[in-house]
């Protein structure tokens, strides 16, 4: 029997050595550690923070331009609207030479041009508007007057 311990002694030696190392070497947790776990928890609970930040946000700017835009869009409809008889205006006068002013501007006034002394006429520049209606036809300052006068 001493022959077979002897003969088995050194296997089992090796098999602890390599057992040993084997165990020494292996990573003992393959998770992740508790400072990872919390620094991942964190950067998770930030970024659904920024995220609820910017839907909070987004709602906001939308009721903001829910409760704006109407009156905009109106606003500028009715602008549109007033250019747009102003142009309609311009171009029956030209067109039928209602107010004898066709005639003075031979026969035909750019409805872009009629439009732009309208608006000069309304807001109170007619000064400005007849000096533009006269460059633009070459005709006197009394007629130029007369037709700022009358829009």
């Amino acid at each position: 029997m001493g022959d077979i311990l002897m003969m088995l002694l050194p296997a089992i030696i090796l098999g602890g050595v390599i057992w040993a190392l084997s165990t020494a070497l292996r990573p003992r947790d393959s998770g992740i550690s508790d400072a990872e776990k919390y620094q991942q928890d964190l950067a998770r609970r930030s970024a659904e923070h920024y995220a609820e930040q910017v839907r909070v946000a987004t709602a906001a700017r939308a009721r903001l331009e829910a409760n704006t835009r109407p009156s905009q869009n109106e606003q500028q409809q009715s602008q549109q609207e007033d250019n747009a008889r102003a142009a309609r205006r311009a171009q029956s006068i030209t067109v039928s030479g209602h107010h004898g002013h066709a005639s003075a501007f031979g026969g035909q006034l750019n409805p872009q041009l009629a439009l732009q002394l309208k608006t000069l006429a309304g807001n109170g520049h007619k000064i400005e508007a007849i000096k533009l209606l006269r460059q633009a036809t070459q005709t006197d300052l009394a007629t130029a007057k007369e037709y700022v006068d009358r829009l």
